[in-house]
């Protein structure tokens, strides 16, 4: 076998690579649109450009393929990066810069379309899939900022017993009621809402470090 047959057959190859991400991009917008149930393998196939064959190849079954999908959107919209913490940098610009990516990601019209396909799944007798949502979103995210809120207060930046109750404090108060009233429709204004989004992220930081900024 010549070094042309072999470096064909070697794993990770740009095609095979072109072709998981398009089985991922496929995936994402017919699990928006269509919720888990309503989704197929073979939808999922036909909209990326290949067989059913290579969706299961590359992901074993719908169940790890819907994991996939909620772990790669997660990744992409709010890498690690989002909560990283430079003990010289104000806590207050820190945790802004949290606030303001959490707040717009999740009250945009695409997050709560995924909330809404999930509940529908949900309704429908497959607690799973929120289980699964709940691992890879909420849970990774809720991680990440208990560690930042550690290292503000090993820094002696914040001042918190509790830093697992701290962090579901800050994340319900930087977006308020606006993710509720995305889902309900309520939102008639692109532009005026995009300012609440901005406003209320804002004046929960700074009512979170009211009560957690060192005396």
């Amino acid at each position: 076998m010549n070094s042309a047959q072999v470096k064909s057959q070697g794993p990770g190859r740009p095609k095979d690579m072109e072709k998981r991400a398009a089985i991922l991009s496929a995936a994402k917008a017919l699990f928006i649109r269509n919720a888990f149930a309503g989704t197929s393998m073979d939808a999922i196939a036909a909209d990326a450009g290949v067989s059913k064959l290579t969706v299961y190849s590359h992901f074993g079954d719908k169940d790890n393929l819907f994991r996939e999908v909620i772990r790669s959107r997660i990744q992409d919209l709010l890498p690690e990066e989002t909560y990283f913490f430079d003990p010289t940098a104000d806590i207050r610009d820190t945790l802004l810069r949290v606030a303001l990516t959490h707040a717009h990601l999740d009250c945009n019209a695409e997050t709560v379309g995924t909330f809404r396909a999930i509940l529908s799944d949900c309704r429908q007798g497959n607690p799973r899939y929120g289980k699964l949502i709940w691992e890879e979103g909420a849970a990774r995210t809720h991680g990440l900022m208990e560690r930042l809120l550690q290292q503000a207060i090993d820094a002696g930046q914040l001042d918190i017993d509790d830093v697992v109750r701290a962090s579901g404090q800050f994340l319900s108060l930087i977006k308020g009621n606006l993710m509720m009233r995305q889902m309900f429709g309520c939102t008639d204004c692109a532009e005026s809402y995009a300012e609440e989004i901005e406003s209320t992220a804002r004046a929960g930081v700074a009512m979170f470090l009211r009560a957690y900024q060192p005396r």
